[in-house]
This record gives structure tokens, C-alpha cells and sequence, in this order.
């Protein structure tokens, strides 16, 4: 194929005596409209990423509390993997508990705003993302006033002798139902996402080949929504393994999760930060390939 042919695209009614395309300018008009992102990132994520990287390898001056000096250390990684241990599991443990409570609560909710909802689907709507219109902190303190002693939940539940305990807050169990709720919209957003781009005529199909409701359901609709519940488990399993405030304003005083340990180490022990830097590293890494290895179980192309 000639040179003429080539910019023509093969196409053989080109005439090779008619005037030849011009070859289009590179244009940087892409490029400049990325910089401002990029120079967001740079400055206020890349940067202090690398800061908390020296941190985390710094050593604390022996006889002089709250002073440090830099380092390559890396005993102090091996330190948040054996003496915090627990606490690692402990967050993982919650926030794996709160992202099965929320896809729980959230795939009939989203099922409902997408095919049932009808005139009401707005209003729904509003009530999922209503609670992001109050600060976190206002929100989870709210649920501690709820599930207190002296308050209805715990009161109904120690009725019906449901309570062995006696009491909700300050337990595992405050924590959990905090997460939950806190990072539900996080979990119904994306399902409702995928399932209001589902053909209802392909569900409707599995009726048609006489597939009762809960195969039509196992075999067509939740497969159609497999991307909304891949991005909601992430989207609510990683932010709740790094929460500190549902631990702080409804767990006990004992036993914390990682999220408390670094902010403790950073705001309240002298001469923490190069601890605090180093087990924030750490949760990253461990959130990273739990990801890493999660995407590749579940976000296969037939899932997409």
C-alpha cells in the first residue's frame, strides 16, 4: 500500500491526485487542562505522602521525649506489625462486619430506589445522602445518645431479654452498628448506580424461560450489579478500617483500633510521629493488597 493509500485508510475510491491531509497538530489543550489536578495532587498528596515516608523512618533521641532525629529505621515497621498487631485485626475485623451489614441493609434498599421506587424515588434518594448534609462527628455523636443506656434501642432490647449484656454503648457492637450506618450511603450509591442501568427487559427474560424469582435474581440481577457492589465494598470497607471516631464515642476504653493508635501517637504521645508515620504506612500497604486481591477475585470482566 503506498504512502498515499496509508493516509487515506486503505479506502480505494481515494483519488492520489486530489490534495493530500494535512497532518494534525499535537495539542496541549489535554495537557493544561490536567495540570491544575495534577499540581493539586502533587502538593497536597504526593508531597506529604513523602514527608510521612521520612517520618515513619525517623528515631526518637534516647533521654529526651517528644525529639527525634533522622533515620533509616525500620524497627519502627516491625514495631507496628507485632505490638499492633491486634489492633490491625481489630479494624479489619469492624470494618469487614460493617461492609457485610451495609451491603445487607443497602442491595434491597438500592433494588427498591431502582425498580419500585417510582414517584418516590427522589425522595428516597434524598434520605440516603440527607445524613452527608451533617458533620461526621455530629452524626456518630448522635448514635451515642441513641444507643445509650437510658435510651429507647438498649431499653426495647433489654425488654425482650435480647440484651445480655445489659448495654450497647461502649461495646463492639456500638462500633460496628456506627460504621454501618455511618458508610451505608457509601454502599447504596453504587449498587443503585448499577442496577438503574440494568435492562429490566434482560430480568424480565428470565421469567420468560419460567426462572423463578430468586434464580432470575442469583443468575441475571445480581451478576448486572456486581460492579456497584465491587466499588461499595471499597468504597465502605476502606475508609472503615481507618475510622477512629466510631471507636472514640461508641467503643469501650480498652481495645482500639489501629485508627485510634495513630492518632493517639501523633497527638498525645511525645515523640510519636515517627510511630504514627510508620503505622499509617502499614494500613495502607495492608488495605492496598487485601484491594489488590479482592479486585482480582471479583472485578473479572464478567462482572463489568
Amino acid at each position: 500500500m503506498s504512502a498515499l493509500a496509508h493516509v487515506a485508510g486503505g479506502d480505494p475510491d481515494f483519488d492520489p491526485s486530489g490534495p493530500v491531509p494535512a497532518p494534525t497538530k499535537r495539542s496541549w489543550t489535554a495537557y493544561l487542562l490536567l495540570l491544575p489536578g495534577a499540581l493539586w495532587l502533587g502538593v497536597f498528596f504526593v508531597l506529604p505522602l513523602v514527608q510521612l515516608a521520612a517520618v515513619s523512618l525517623q528515631s526518637r533521641y534516647p533521654g529526651f521525649p517528644g525529639y527525634y532525629y533522622r533515620d533509616v529505621n525500620f524497627e519502627n515497621y516491625a514495631s507496628a506489625l507485632t505490638d499492633y498487631a491486634p489492633h490491625f485485626a481489630r479494624s479489619f475485623l469492624y470494618a469487614g462486619l460493617a461492609t457485610l451489614l451495609a451491603f445487607v441493609v443497602a442491595y434491597p434498599l438500592a433494588y427498591a430506589m431502582a425498580f419500585k421506587a417510582g414517584k418516590w424515588r427522589n425522595l428516597m434518594m434524598i434520605c440516603v445522602v440527607a445524613p452527608f448534609f451533617t458533620s461526621f462527628i455530629l452524626r456518630t455523636f448522635a448514635w451515642s445518645q441513641i444507643l445509650a443506656d437510658e435510651g429507647w434501642v438498649a431499653g426495647t432490647l433489654n425488654f425482650l431479654h435480647l440484651l445480655p449484656g445489659g448495654n450497647i454503648i461502649n461495646t463492639p457492637l456500638a462500633v460496628v452498628a456506627g460504621l454501618t450506618y455511618n458508610f451505608l450511603p457509601f454502599m447504596v450509591l453504587p449498587i443503585y448506580a448499577s442496577l438503574e442501568r440494568a435492562d429490566p427487559r434482560v430480568i424480565e427474560a428470565g421469567g420468560d424461560l419460567y426462572a423463578n424469582g430468586f434464580t432470575t435474581f442469583r443468575t441475571v440481577t445480581l451478576p448486572m450489579s456486581m460492579p456497584g457492589v465491587l466499588a461499595g465494598t471499597l468504597l465502605t470497607f476502606i475508609p472503615a478500617a481507618g475510622d477512629f471516631v466510631n471507636m472514640e464515642l461508641l467503643g469501650p476504653q480498652r481495645g482500639k483500633m489501629v485508627g485510634n493508635v495513630i492518632n493517639d501517637q501523633f497527638l498525645a504521645v511525645p515523640g510519636g510521629y515517627p510511630v504514627a508515620a510508620s503505622l499509617s504506612f502499614t494500613l495502607m500497604a495492608a488495605i492496598l493488597v487485601m484491594v489488590f486481591l479482592y479486585v482480582r477475585r471479583f472485578g473479572t470482566e464478567e462482572l463489568v
